[in-house]
């Protein structure tokens, strides 16, 4: 009986990624049985780059909307007979080892679904947007309810579940893994490094539609996980909607309601800022992610909505671009 392991393929995403995809593809070669790009309709040299590099291109057909979760269905159905299948996103790079050591984690443990590991930005300290995402992706390993795209699913798991949700714009993968989990599937994340990433986010402009396209996932996932992201809808409905309603409408009546409602933000501005502290990071950042966290309901709120509008008039749901 052979207990070899099964072998790892690799499925890139990516839109216009430029240099930062020349560098995943680098740093996945010789390390997967196949490689596979799949391209969302980009316009610089990126197909030509991957071709070079001796993968699988797979061009969508831009008729039909792009989606993250579109690509990785499209980059899977290209692989070979795939047993084990690590996604990554085409602005981050694999970290060496990394995907021995999850294959083994997910080889050694039948019940589960997909492994993922620690990603972590390239230019961490480049602007307070790119700490604020390098804090986002490092999580504590072990059971998990969900992860980012940077995934390494076995393949009986994605069939199981029908992979992706092409129709979902933001945060697919946390919908695939609530499917997952649904399903009966384990998640875990291990204590490795994965995936160096390069969020490039250097404008609030950039910030603030990344804020609105979390929002939208959190309202199209709400729709169909009603459980999922509950916590998050409600805040973003508080500090998003009823709050500032309440600061512009109290105003009319009386000076006193604009300074409660201040006050209510001032709160959870000092108390989203001590459990950041208590999470490990600087206090000096601590404080200026809050600022940033604080605000964000507000284009939460808006993404939301805008989900919202498109569901009640039957609109295409179009990816909201940052980059």
């Amino acid at each position: 009986m052979s207990h070899e392991r099964p072998p790892v393929d690799v499925v890139l995403i990516g839109r216009n990624e430029g240099a930062r995809l020349t560098a995943a593809l680098a740093s996945v070669a010789g390390q997967a049985r196949q490689v596979v790009y799949v391209d969302s309709g980009s316009t610089d040299d990126s197909l030509a780059e991957a071709r070079r590099a001796d993968a699988t291109v797979v061009a969508l057909d831009p008729a039909t909307p792009f989606t993250a979760a579109r690509a990785r269905n499209a980059g899977f159905e290209a692989l070979k007979d795939p047993q084990f299948v690590q996604f990554i996103d085409g602005d981050c790079t694999l970290v060496p080892g990394y995907l021995e050591s999850a294959r083994a984690h997910l080889a050694a443990t039948p019940q589960l679904g997909l492994v993922t590991g620690w990603r972590s930005e390239i230019h961490r300290n480049a602007s307070l947007y790119n700490q604020m995402a390098d804090f986002e992706w490092r999580r504590p390993a072990g059971q998990i309810r969900a992860c980012g795209g940077d995934m390494m699913v076995r393949a009986e798991a994605f069939r199981a579940v029908g992979g992706f949700d092409a129709t979902v714009i933001a945060a697919e993968d946390d919908e695939f893994c609530t499917r997952l989990r649904k399903a009966g599937w384990r998640l875990e994340r291990i204590p490795a490094e994965m995936t160096r990433h390069d969020a490039d986010t250097h404008r609030f402009g950039q910030w603030w539609t990344r804020a609105l396209r979390t929002g939208h996932g959190f309202a199209q996932v709400g729709a169909l996980h009603p459980e999922y992201f509950l916590r998050e809808r409600q805040r973003a409905l508080v500090y998003g909607l009823a709050l500032p309603l309440f600061i512009l409408l109290g105003g009319l009546l009386w000076w006193g309601f604009p300074v409660a409602g201040l006050c209510v933000y001032a709160l959870n501005y000092y108390r989203t800022a001590r459990g950041l502290i208590r999470d490990g990071l600087p206090p000096r950042e601590a404080y200026r992610h809050s600022t940033l966290l604080t605000l964000s309901k507000i284009p939460n709120m808006i993404g939301m909505a805008t989900y919202h509008w498109r569901r009640r008039r039957n609109a295409q749901m179009r990816i909201i671009e940052y980059k």
